[in-house]
């Protein structure tokens, strides 16, 4: 029989008090940003809040440690407008809602420092986990929180220098697929748009372009990827430039949703040669009402949502066990 050792429980105001020596009304001063407070007090205050790893929470400190759950979960995403965060955040919804759940959500826009911001507003309302769809490069900032028992289930992305589960698409196998298709139907010249490359998931999708083309014995051609686009319009543009080349693409792999539509938009321009073909991740509501009919690479976000809950309720349960990654396949819907 196998028990699982409780998480220890987090630090106490009261705790910060005995360690640095100071009152219950100073250390509240402090945590709060209130007036009142010598410097030198002050920062021998905060070292040990650091060292502890406390968190306030507004409002209802003591919640949590009577035993009590807020029955809320802490979900950020980069940008809840975008088609697949949105997907995401209903799949959560509804794996979490069976199970009692409300979810508190917000877009971190790509800002490693809002996501710092949001996650330690989340951490101060006592969520009982967080589901992180991270814009940091590393997340082990939140290493003295899931020490004290906070479940954290990252999207998305790996998380780099934190153990927690994760749930992520298969980026690299997904556009390979997608580049071969397009290989298939004899391009030779296919040009990569992608998201910034600072963003793991954009460089996954990077390297399956570059191994589709290396498979079939083609040099992957830096003059054909546009990469850092954001938005519509810059990937327009960016098609738009590549077909002005003196050898243009024949095809094309757009690496996000929106940049499938821009390329989409300048196809309805006037080209300067034969329209390419066009090859997009992750599919669009109503894509395939579209012209030209778009060959994409679609993600299930559901399947995603699904197994991050899973993962975050067994850790709400308490049961131990290594970290798991769950890789969710992507499937070529060829149109």
């Amino acid at each position: 029989m196998t028990i699982h050792q409780q998480p220890p429980p987090r630090a106490t105001m009261r705790e910060v008090a005995t360690a640095a020596g100071v009152s219950l009304k100073t250390v509240s001063r402090v945590v709060n940003g209130e007036p009142g407070v010598r410097e030198a007090v002050r920062r021998k205050v905060e070292a040990v809040v650091e060292d502890l790893g406390y968190r306030h929470h507004r409002g209802a400190s003591d919640l949590r440690r009577g035993g009590q759950r807020t029955r809320a979960i802490g979900v950020l995403v980069q940008d809840i407008a975008n088609d697949y965060s949105a997907r995401l955040l209903r799949s959560l919804e509804d794996a979490t809602r069976e199970r009692g759940f409300v979810l508190l959500t917000a877009s971190l826009d790509e800002d490693a420092d809002r996501e710092r911001q949001l996650v330690a507003e989340m951490i101060a309302r006592r969520v009982d986990g967080l589901v992180l769809m991270a814009a940091s490069e590393r997340q082990d900032y939140l290493a003295a929180d899931v020490r004290a028992g906070l479940p954290v289930v990252c999207v998305d992305r790996v998380p780099r220098g934190l153990a927690v589960d994760c749930v992520t698409i298969d980026n690299t196998g997904g556009t390979r697929a997608g580049t071969e298709h397009l290989l298939r139907h004899g391009h030779r010249r296919i040009a990569f748009l992608g998201d910034l490359p600072t963003i793991p998931t954009a460089r996954e999708r990077l390297e399956g372009w570059r191994q589709a083309l290396t498979a079939a014995g083609l040099e992957a051609d830096p003059a054909l990827v546009r990469d850092g686009l954001r938005t519509v319009g810059a990937a327009r543009d960016a098609l738009l430039e590549l077909l002005r080349l003196p050898d243009p693409p024949t095809a094309v792999f757009a690496a996000r949703n929106v940049l499938t539509v821009g390329c989409l938009h300048a196809l309805r321009e006037e080209l300067p040669g034969p329209q390419p073909e066009v090859v997009g991740f992750d599919d669009v509501e109503l894509m395939d009402l579209l012209e030209p009919r778009t060959t994409v690479v679609r993600q299930d976000v559901e399947a995603v949502g699904r197994a991050a809950a899973e993962l975050l309720e067994r850790r709400l349960a308490a049961h131990g066990g290594p970290v798991q990654h769950v890789v969710v396949p992507a499937e070529l819907v060829v149109r």
